[in-house]
């Protein structure tokens, strides 16, 4: 006989004891024409261009590692973004919009992208 204790798994923690009713949706504000142009500049990529994915979930993750100096810059842009511009983002979409900045550029430039100058020499 095991002395061990037999718990629960988290499915069986976590699952849903009783159903939610779905909140009624409330209309959307109209944008103003400003911001207008600014979101549909964000979420419509153009044809064949990689774009950011901006706030959503996410599901594959990579592992990169940065030296001393580039987290530090990394965090400063962060902050310069915040106290500047008043722009709140965490790392991963800074890098994220970086690398899909890099890939349009590859896409669009080729040869003579900055990505290919940067890593052919």
């Amino acid at each position: 006989m095991s002395r061990r204790a037999s718990l629960p798994g988290a499915s069986e923690l976590f699952r849903p004891t009783r159903s939610v009713p779905e909140p009624e949706p409330t209309p959307a504000p109209e944008p103003t024409p400003e911001k207008k142009q600014k979101a549909s500049k964000e979420t419509e990529p153009q044809e064949g261009k990689p774009a950011a994915s901006g706030r959503v979930r996410h599901d594959h993750k990579i592992t990169v590692y940065f030296s001393e100096e580039e987290l530090l810059a990394l965090e400063d842009a962060n902050l310069d973004l915040r106290r500047s511009h008043g722009i709140r983002v965490d790392r991963g979409r800074i890098v994220r919009v970086a690398v899909a900045r890099a890939l349009a550029d590859l896409a669009e430039q080729g040869a003579d992208s900055y990505l290919v100058d940067e890593l052919g020499s």
